[in-house]
């Protein structure tokens, strides 16, 4: 039998953080916190992995 282990992902982006308004459709609001609910996570956690994935997938067009 293998040996589960619990396995933490340092945060990508550390230092101070700093508050933000950010409007969004509320239909869109809804839809992250049914994820934030499903995952255990809060709306902030879900918004910052997001945030995360997005940047990392991002492509400037420099044309």
């Amino acid at each position: 039998m293998s040996e589960k282990k619990l396995i933490i992902q340092p945060h990508k982006f550390n230092g101070e953080s700093t508050v933000i308004s950010l409007r969004l459709p509320k239909d869109m609001l809804s839809a992250i916190d049914r994820a934030a609910a499903e995952t255990g996570r809060t709306r902030n956690e879900i918004l910052v992995l997001s945030m995360e994935y997005a940047l990392e997938q991002m492509e400037i067009n420099r044309e």
